[in-house]
């Protein structure tokens, strides 16, 4: 059951996602930080964790799982070091999937060929 619901619930989230992108005139870049922005809030408030339990990878895959990681480290960076918390603790969860993705798409550029188009 908990890959049914992880697929069920991740279907739902990118399908939302895009809708927005077909009736909307927002760009994808946009999308993609709100889907952010609303992982964040829901962290804020402390839903997160238990719609996480309940959904798995599929909460936690999509944008929304990357908000709540911030949130998460901005709390606990509040939590510790006070009000210099809320700057420096996003960074700090955020850290490892920035460089990941910045460490694999540079290897990836090793092994594919760049297709640029000519407007």
């Amino acid at each position: 059951m908990d890959y049914f619901n992880a697929f069920w619930v991740g279907g739902i989230i990118c399908a939302a996602a895009q809708i927005l992108l077909d009736r909307t005139k927002m760009m994808p870049g946009r999308v993609m930080v709100l889907l952010v922005c609303i992982g964040a809030v829901i962290s804020f408030f402390d839903w997160y964790e238990p719609f996480a339990n309940y959904a798995g990878a599929g909460a936690n895959v999509p944008l929304l799982g990357y908000g709540n990681a911030l949130m998460k480290g901005v709390k606990e960076a509040v939590d510790k070091d006070g009000f210099i918390g809320l700057f420096k603790g996003g960074f700090t969860n955020g850290a490892v999937g920035c460089s990941a993705a910045l460490i694999f798409g540079y290897l990836a550029s090793f092994v594919f060929k760049s297709k640029v188009s000519k407007a």
